[in-house]
């Protein structure tokens, strides 16, 4: 009896996914996942047989997905950003693209700063941000806060196997900062952003799998930029440290309202995305 091949199984998961109104590519991702193949391996192993074993491994994924919505991200460990590899699990936000954004407004804005900068990403979930801005900025000293501990656990995992130098905090935001007097030359944040009341328009992978605390936040959506500033008036500030934010497409007024209100000669610009939407909001002038 002729075993079942790669290609017989994606044809199957494919189709099982597309008629349960998921994204067929998945089924890929799960296979390569499941075989261990990289990207150049899984176009020459397309005929090669498939174990028994395997097959019910990725048939058992494959239901899952389609009648869970389960991200593919919980389903494999992990996630790429910026060209590296990161663990995610269920106590973190999964990376978007448009964050790896974020990082660039950043880096771009360090341009050729060859003194020893400052850095603090501010409810860093599974790290991405500062570990990457730590990799990519060698002579950057860069802290990183959560309030949730199964984040953090999972950040300094992902710092230890990228050998990232950063320094891990638990607290609310800026709060475990607030005492130090040396000022940080950026503080960047993807802070919770979607209002509660629009839970429901999110699609299941989102909602029922991404954490509560790092989707959604109070008044309608804006609570944690609010608090950000307001610790921000708190702490030593340089006249060009700068605030990078990912904002929600309709936030970008509302935060620049805020930190004109709390730092009235500040400079505030906000950047679009990709997509062409409002994304990124940029800040400096506080002192």
């Amino acid at each position: 009896m002729s075993q079942t091949k790669i290609y017989e199984v994606l044809n199957w998961a494919s189709l099982f996914l597309e008629k349960a109104g998921r994204e067929p590519k998945v089924a890929e991702i799960l296979i390569q996942h499941h075989l261990g193949l990289s990207r150049q391996e899984w176009l020459l192993a397309l005929r090669d047989p498939i174990p028994e074993d395997k097959q019910k491994q990725i048939a058992a994924d494959i239901r899952k997905h389609a009648e869970t919505g389960i991200p593919v991200q919980h389903l494999t460990g992990h996630e790429a950003f910026y060209g590296r590899t990161f663990q995610v699990n269920k106590d973190v936000l999964i990376p978007r693209p448009e964050t790896e954004e974020l990082v660039l407004a950043v880096k771009e804005y360090l341009g050729v700063k060859a003194e020893p900068v400052r850095i603090v990403d501010v409810g860093t979930g599974s790290g991405v941000i500062a570990i990457t801005l730590a990799l990519e900025w060698k002579h950057a000293a860069v802290f990183a806060t959560d309030i949730s501990a199964g984040a953090l656990q999972i950040a300094e995992q992902n710092a230890i196997q990228l050998q990232a130098d950063v320094t891990f905090l638990q607290g609310d935001f800026l709060a475990p900062l607030l005492h130090d007097t040396n000022p940080f030359d950026v503080i960047v944040s993807n802070p919770p952003y979607i209002a509660k009341s629009e839970a429901q328009a999110l699609s299941d992978t989102v909602r029922d799998f991404d954490p509560e605390l790092a989707l959604f936040a109070e008044a309608d959506g804006m609570a944690a930029y609010l608090k950000i500033i307001q610790q921000m008036k708190r702490m030593p500030l340089k006249q060009d440290t700068l605030l990078a934010l990912e904002i929600g497409h309709t936030q970008g007024e509302l935060v620049e309202q805020y930190i004109k209100q709390a730092f009235p000669g500040s400079h505030v610009e906000i950047k679009q995305d990709i997509n062409g939407k409002d994304r990124i909001v940029l800040a400096t002038h506080f002192s």
